[in-house]
């Protein structure tokens, strides 16, 4: 098979599982990486299993990352697209009152976690003269009143921007995905107006769909504010 293959971080559920699926139908074979084999296995029955390939992937581990690389390679021949997505949510308590190992975890998953990806990764997209992708954050492009979370986004925000000065000529795109609100398991109870993983899933697939001459650098998408009733 020629089509083009898509390695995902983070694709067990929300924007990762629903970039899986709407890429699979715009013609990608789908490589699906996560730390829940469970869910990913029934991603893979969705999809079709000769589509689609489920790899256990902890992202804050450099060997397992290597390893997932070279998996996908081996199983489809080729990988043309990375999107680096695994991440987790922050905490409350802002920088006064936080718990420090919840700031860790979370540092290493959505800062240390990328960067190995990127690490892992770019060997096989430039061989490919392929395509990297980054879920980012609206919260990467203002300031949070006391958010770690936002200042790890910062940091994707920083090496989305670095990896592309350093891949400049390579002919690899890169591009940011920077959503606001999104209803995913990473959040309690989200706000009725929030972004539905299918619509950060679009801008992943529309970057994609670009042709090679064109590099759509970053979106940014933020949800509808509610209605003012009041006016």
């Amino acid at each position: 098979m020629s089509d083009p293959v898509l390695l995902i971080t983070g694709a067990s559920s929300g924007i990762g599982a629903a970039t899986a699926r709407l890429a699979a139908k715009a013609g990608y074979r789908v490589a699906l990486a996560a730390r829940s084999t469970d869910k990913l296995q029934q991603l893979v029955d969705e999809i079709g299993a000769e589509r689609a390939l489920a790899i256990r992937c902890d992202v804050t581990d450099y060997d397992e990352q290597q390893a997932m690389v070279q998996r996908v390679v081996e199983h489809f021949g080729q990988l043309d697209a990375v999107y680096a997505n695994a991440g987790i949510p922050g905490c409350e308590g802002g920088f006064s009152g936080a718990d420090p190992e919840v700031w860790k975890a979370m540092l290493l998953t959505n800062v240390y976690g990328v960067g190995l990806t990127l690490r892992c990764t770019l060997a096989a997209l430039k061989a490919r003269r392929g395509h990297l992708l980054l879920t980012g954050s609206a919260a990467g492009r203002f300031v949070i009143p006391g958010s770690m979370y936002s200042a790890s986004k910062w940091a994707v925000t920083g090496m989305g921007l670095s990896v592309r000065e350093e891949l400049r000529g390579s002919g690899v795109r890169v591009t940011l995905i920077e959503p606001g609100m999104v209803d995913t398991p990473l959040f309690d109870e989200p706000p009725a107006y929030a972004l539905q993983p299918d619509d950060v899933a679009r801008a992943v697939v529309y970057a994609l769909s670009q042709p090679p001459h064109v590099d759509v650098n970053e979106i940014l998408i933020r949800p509808t504010p509610p209605l003012d009733t009041a006016r």
